[in-house]
């Protein structure tokens, strides 16, 4: 596997975690559970920085917003992009300063507006990115006049599934054509300091004609805008750089993303390619990105133990305790993620199941969860070493909107969090109990 500067392999892969140490982490905290390698966090955030070295780089904190995550991307030297205020809060817990802060309010709820313009005023450098004229209203209304960024609609989207194609849907951002008379409009009552798109989650290297059209759409925005209100201090074109779930599938060239957007940008700003900033209008804006996948992904797996192997008329079933309240993203989206049975071997197989287990047949399996949904499957007829009960599978990829968007359904507690750095272990989240989940009802 090839290594890029300081930032390691460009991808880790199911087989590449070391299985005892993963099954003794399972006898310890019980399952299911995740696992994050903050070291591996670390690595993903020094290949981002080196690809774009003249670039804004912020973590999209909605892939994963536990502290460990947190504190490990500011140390080494990410900004915090925010989709809520709540994500506001985390990002100042985990140490990251107001200038190094942006919100980007979606159809934001009044509380939400309400808190982060709270923050702002003791944060006075903290940026809000707004993607309807309504939400500046609102803000006017709540007293703030400070860093504005306008959220454009380019009409180009892509991703891995057409529910995160966030960059033609009409949720998203100001229609494209407004946007420099809105900013107009708008710039003598705030400091407006960018605009911004984001194309959608999950780009893989298929998407990058439509990332390099998004990335020159906003780079003619911005210089209309600047023609209009002077300097800008950053053009934001997302995130949602992709990481292969499957086993056969190449990681993405982040080195070819990076020319493709620094020569979209030129394209339109008339600087070379070679450079990351572009010159837009008589001052020069920085080019900004905020990647949350690619940051996390594969530094985080889940563990989930077999409580149940059943053969029903056409299919073995293998009942697992981690479902789609614990790892949504297969019902949601039919997502694929490796799994592989830790507990027959280490050696790797074409889907990342170690299939190091001698004697043990591999067959095709469906492993389901414990919720009453169909739809609570994690994977279907996959060649896996044949899982018994009591043995311990691991579902590679979980460090991105894994934890995040687990849920309570079915009054089933959230799992714990472990956070590993080198040879150090401990508890990151606790595992939550039913007492939990009901405390706050009367």
């Amino acid at each position: 596997m090839s290594r890029v500067g300081d930032g390691g392999p460009a991808v880790r892969r199911l087989a590449e975690w070391d299985a005892s140490d993963l099954l003794a982490l399972a006898e310890e905290y019980d399952t299911p559970l995740y696992v994050i390698d903050r070291d591996r966090v670390a690595e993903n955030c020094a290949r981002l920085r080196e690809a774009f070295p003249d670039a804004d780089v912020s973590y999209a904190l909605k892939a994963h917003t536990g502290q460990a995550v947190l504190r490990t991307v500011r140390e080494a030297g990410l900004d915090a992009e925010c989709a809520s205020a709540g994500e506001v809060e985390r990002a100042f817990e985990a140490g990251f300063t107001g200038d190094r802060i942006r919100y980007t309010a979606v159809n934001p709820p009044g509380r939400d507006l309400d808190r982060v313009i709270e923050r702002w005023r003791e944060h006075p450098e903290l940026t809000i990115t707004v993607g309807a004229a309504d939400t500046v209203d609102r803000l006017r209304d709540r007293g703030f006049d400070g860093r504005l960024c306008v959220r454009a609609n380019p009409g180009v989207g892509a991703g891995h599934h057409e529910k995160v194609q966030t960059g033609a849907n009409a949720k998203f951002g100001i229609p494209i054509e407004r946007v420099p008379d809105l900013a107009e409009a708008w710039a003598p009552e705030f400091d407006l300091v960018g605009v911004h798109a984001h194309a959608g989650s999950g780009i893989s290297g298929d998407d990058l004609a439509a990332h390099r059209e998004l990335v020159s759409r906003m780079g003619d925005l911005a210089r209309e805008v600047e023609s209009r209100v002077g300097g800008l201090e950053f053009v934001d074109v997302g995130g949602g750089f992709g990481v292969p779930y499957r086993e056969d599938e190449p990681p993405l060239d982040l080195d070819a993303v990076a020319a493709a957007t620094r020569e979209a940008l030129g394209d339109v700003a008339g600087r070379s390619p070679a450079g990351c900033q572009a010159e837009l209008g008589d001052t020069d804006a920085t080019l900004s990105i905020e990647p949350g996948r690619y940051v996390v992904a594969d530094a985080g797996v889940l563990l989930t133990r077999v409580n149940t192997v059943k053969q029903a008329r056409d299919a073995t079933v293998v009942g697992v305790d981690a479902g789609m309240t614990t790892l949504l993203r297969p019902a949601m989206y039919g997502a694929y993620h490796a799994i592989r049975n830790l507990s027959v071997g280490v050696d790797s197989g074409t889907d990342g199941e170690a299939d190091g287990g001698g004697d043990r047949e591999t067959a095709p399996v469906t492993v389901a969860g414990p919720i009453c949904e169909s739809a609570d499957v994690l994977c279907e007829e996959r060649p896996l070493s044949r899982p018994e009960r009591g043995e311990i599978l691991a579902i590679g990829n979980a460090g991105a909107y894994g934890y995040e968007m687990s849920n309570t359904y079915n009054t089933r507690p959230r799992p714990a969090e472990v956070a590993r750095s080198g040879t150090t272990v401990r508890l990151a989240r606790r595992r939550e109990t039913i007492p939990d989940l009901t405390e706050l009802e009367r």
